[in-house]
């Protein structure tokens, strides 16, 4: 009886400490602590048996790290919801110990925190909460969130791949624990995905700056990728990101690249054109000075040759090509001093051009608006000027075939403007917008050198007419006579005598034939062509010139070229226009350079001195024709306010494009 009653007792002491630890095991709580108690990574290797009869490894867990990232606060079933107390089984998950947990959805937990912060109104308490919501929209959109093409039910990359949930934290910038972060970059992204680019990486000059100086500031993975909105380096929207992620170090050199047909083109929204990567590689970019260098000065053609070549339709480019500075400032005389001397040249034309006459607009404009107040209304041109029998009558100044001419200059001009100045404002808003109107820059292009031809055109035959008519009347004619447009010692006269009238200190010049300004207005094509057609023909044809003349030329010829055309255009639509149509006597249009004449009032006022001599001669009627049908006035009228109104839309755009990108 003793044995049995002390078997009793000792089932009944078992019983009751196996109830005492299965109570205090159900009674255990779901802490982190009580998650470390297995998963704690100081244990060493963690296993259970898997669904194949094999070990399968537990997730290990630093819990010294896990104390310091940014989800230390966080209880582990916070994200591994699907664990729960089950004591009945004797451990704390749900499911059998070998079927692993569900995948924690990172970006799903963190939208639904700022979904509900929003809700509640608590968005600016959360900003940084508000910045990971973002980070999860860029990423979803991004090549990383694709599905693998291994695995189908898996992505490129989820969150836990870069960060590692249970350690990530991004320290404060410019302390030492940021910049150890930074430095792991790379590793991070290389060691168990992109090998390959890690190593070519690791023997780059940012790589080696990263990895063997430890300088933090080397550009590392997320400065050329980004971190969330990684897209595939195939497409579009990284090849025109690349660049200006390149420039957010190399400041100096994404402005000069800009510059360049490459950078415009680029700007514009167009991925054809060379970017950084092209020239200087991508994971493996070398120095300048280092022979391998893809730009260093023996591999740069064959670096060029990449794209310029027969197979992508570009003419191979010839040797010269190694002097083209991609990056030329034109501030730096030291390094570049070609391209200095150039910039230097056309500033100085710019300022001292636009300096003068737009000095003598302002003070022209506030003469004749003096002038008008002081006649109380009454026309500057009195109708009983002229004798009576000759009143109405108008005389003929421009024929048909000089209209022609101006008019088709006019457009061509107009059209290379359009075409043109997109790529000198690429950056400017409305030049995308104007280059997609032209069916972009490839189409755009062609349009530009057809009008280019056109206004080539134009200007040579009138050379070729010019010359024509003086050969024809040469006995007759004098290069220096009252009908010659070449300026002599008068026309300095009429200027001074002009800007005395200016300040109220002499009346009013009288002209011949040929005023100074509209002598000014012949010839100045004459230097605007040479220099833009020149320069543009350098541009045209690259492979020609450059088998003859020095690779930097060509940012010689972009610079002449583009500033040359900034200042016809603005000439043009400022100083051409006031002088004749927008000044108080003539505003708001002059309609004789399209109907060919002017009243016989308005030419004696105009142009006393021809007036006179004709008069003089007997040889005035000989000049006079009807004045033109109140139809044919009408149409002119709309041709020159269509032109004037493409005009000033123009210089809007020019304007537009002058102040926001300088």
């Amino acid at each position: 009886m003793r044995v049995v009653r002390s078997a009793l007792w000792a089932i009944v002491v078992c019983l009751a400490g196996a109830t005492s630890a299965f109570a205090a095991d159900a009674a255990r709580p779901l802490d982190n602590a009580t998650c470390l108690t297995c998963h704690e990574g100081k244990k060493g290797k963690l296993e259970v048996p898997g669904t194949d009869g094999k070990p399968r490894a537990l997730r290990s867990i630093a819990g010294d790290k896990f104390g310091q990232s940014v989800h230390a606060n966080m209880q582990c079933v916070a994200c591994h919801s699907d664990i729960v107390d089950n004591a009945e089984k004797g451990n704390l998950h749900t499911k059998d110990p070998v079927t692993e947990l569900n995948k924690v959805d990172c970006a799903g937990c963190h939208q639904d925190l700022w979904d509900q912060t929003v809700k509640h109104g608590r968005a600016a308490d959360k900003p940084r909460l508000g910045v990971v919501a973002k980070n999860i929209e860029a990423y979803r959109k991004s090549f990383h969130a694709r599905p693998n093409a291994d695995d189908k039910t898996q992505p490129n990359a989820k969150c836990d791949n870069c960060h590692d949930t249970h350690t990530f934290n991004v320290p404060a910038k410019n302390t030492p624990q940021h910049t150890q972060w930074r430095l792991g970059i790379p590793n991070v992204c290389g060691a168990t995905c992109h090998t390959d680019q890690l190593e070519a990486y690791l023997g780059s000059v940012h790589g080696k700056e990263n990895s063997k100086k430890l300088l933090a500031q080397a550009a590392v993975c997320s400065d050329c990728h980004t971190a969330h909105s990684i897209s595939t380096v195939s497409g579009d929207a990284f090849k025109l990101m690349v660049s200006s992620n390149c420039g957010s170090c190399h400041v100096d050199k994404l402005d000069t690249y800009k510059d360049t047909f490459h950078g415009q083109v680029s700007t514009l929204g167009y991925s054809y054109t060379a970017k950084c990567y092209n020239c200087h590689g991508s994971h493996e970019i070398l120095r300048v000075s280092d022979p391998k260098s893809m730009v260093s000065p023996a591999n740069r053609m064959k670096t060029c040759r990449q794209c310029h070549n027969a197979q992508k339709g570009l003419p191979e480019v010839p040797a010269a090509f190694a002097s083209y500075e991609p990056h030329g400032n034109a501030h730096d005389f030291k390094r570049y001093p070609q391209i200095w001397i150039a910039w230097q040249i056309m500033v100085q034309l710019l300022v001292g051009t636009f300096g003068f006459f737009w000095l003598h607009t302002a003070l022209w404009f506030y003469r004749e608006y003096k002038e008008r107040q002081q006649r109380n209304g009454e026309p500057h041109i009195k109708p009983d000027s002229v004798p009576a029998h000759l009143q109405g009558k108008h005389v003929q100044r421009f024929s048909l075939t000089w209209r022609i001419a101006h008019i088709l200059f006019a457009l061509s001009l107009m059209v290379l403007t359009f075409t043109g100045m997109p790529l000198f404002y690429s950056s400017v808003s409305w030049a995308p917008e104007l280059m997609k109107a032209f069916g972009g820059p490839r189409a755009a292009g062609l349009i530009h050198r057809g009008a280019a031809i056109v206004f080539a055109g134009v200007f040579f035959w009138h050379l070729l007419y010019v010359v024509y008519r003086i050969a024809r009347n040469w006995n007759n004619f004098k290069f220096f006579g009252p009908n010659s447009l070449v300026p002599n010692l008068q026309d300095g006269k009429d200027m001074i005598a002009m800007f005395k009238w200016f300040f109220g200190k002499g009346p009013r010049p009288k002209f011949d034939r040929w005023t100074y300004w509209e002598k000014f207005d012949y010839w100045a094509p004459f230097w605007g062509v040479t220099i833009i057609g020149v320069s543009g023909l350098i541009m045209w044809l690259p492979g020609f010139f450059g088998s003859f003349l020095p690779g930097w030329i060509f940012n010689v010829a972009a610079i002449f070229h583009g500033e040359e055309a900034f200042l016809a255009v603005v000439f043009l639509f400022t100083v051409h226009f006031f002088n004749n149509h927008f000044r108080p006597d003539k505003f708001p249009l002059e309609v004789v350079m399209f109907t060919g004449t002017f009243s016989l009032e308005e030419f004696k006022h105009d142009h006393a001195v021809e007036y006179q001599r004709l008069v003089d001669s007997g040889e005035l009627e000989k000049h006079l024709v009807d004045a033109p049908s109140a139809g044919k006035l009408k149409a002119v009228k709309v041709l020159g306010f269509t032109l004037i109104l493409i005009g000033l839309t123009l210089l809007t755009l020019v304007g537009i494009g002058f102040f926001t990108s300088h």
